[in-house]
């Protein structure tokens, strides 16, 4: 049985894309046995410099895996191992 890993997908207010990849996160997760967080990445001036406008971004175990879009098919390969 796969671990659960931990997920956080870094948003803001009013990003399109955080919300698409939110929709690939939501369609794809569950049915793979994971979940995630949302992370307004405007509310923790560490993450904002960290990341500036560069957003969304989904991070495991609190490591980037993907950056502004992702498709389905990234999405599973990185859950089953490990991009």
């Amino acid at each position: 049985m796969q671990r659960a890993d931990h997920y956080e997908l870094l948003t803001r207010a009013g990003c399109h894309l955080c919300d698409e990849m939110a929709a690939v996160l939501d369609a794809v997760l569950p049915d793979l046995g994971q979940s995630y967080t949302l992370r307004d990445v405007d509310a923790e001036p560490a993450m904002q410099a960290r990341f500036g406008d560069t957003v969304p971004v989904l991070l495991r175990d609190g490591v980037p895996v993907a950056k502004v879009r992702l498709d389905r098919r990234t999405l599973e390969r990185i859950v089953r191992r490990r991009v």
